[in-house]
């Protein structure tokens, strides 16, 4: 895999949801580091893309309450184990569950494996909240996908939470999770 500085050449082959999220970054004047790589969609292809960033891709969950009226943005190590009976607590949410795909599509433009804080930029009405799990902020960096599962992109953390996400209009929520069995 290549290290590239910045946004791909051309457009070409791209999504409009992956252009949109260099179109942002680069407004933003956030620099960021990109590879492009076969679909992120198992556990080997995730370790190689985290090596070839140098740096950790979140795991990013996209939940919602058992009435679906409540949509969440989960991110946190990709390591460490999620389990409900941590987060829901912190959040005063009752019982949740995975969102469907048709929600995810609906509320940030992407699909299940390409789920990540970039999505964000798709919900300008703030449906879905950002829960952040307090080692995810402690890095200095964080991997995530531009809205697909073939780009991954390393940010500093402090850009993406002081520049990016205030850009959505969203806030976040920090949360721990222990992760342990």
């Amino acid at each position: 895999m290549i290290l590239y500085h910045g946004r791909p050449g051309s457009a070409d082959g791209r999504l409009p949801r992956e252009m949109r999220v260099y179109d942002a970054l680069d407004a933003l004047g956030i620099p960021y580091e990109r590879i492009d790589h076969a679909p992120a969609d198992t556990m080997e292809v995730c370790r190689a893309i985290d090596d070839a960033l140098g740096t950790l891709i979140c795991k990013n969950l996209f939940l919602c309450n058992r009435q679906k009226t409540k949509f969440f943005l989960l991110m946190m190590p990709g390591d460490k184990v999620f389990k409900t009976k941590e987060l829901t607590p912190q959040i005063g949410a009752g019982r949740l569950s995975f969102g469907e795909p048709g929600d995810l599509l609906r509320l940030l433009d992407t699909l299940p494996g390409a789920v990540s804080v970039m999505g964000l930029l798709n919900d300008p009405e703030g449906r879905v909240s950002l829960l952040v799990d307090e080692d995810v902020l402690a890095g200095e960096t964080l991997g995530c996908h531009p809205c697909v599962s073939t780009s991954s992109l390393k940010l500093r953390t402090a850009d993406v939470f002081g520049r990016f996400v205030p850009s959505t209009g969203h806030r976040y929520l920090t949360v721990r999770l222990d992760g342990a069995d």
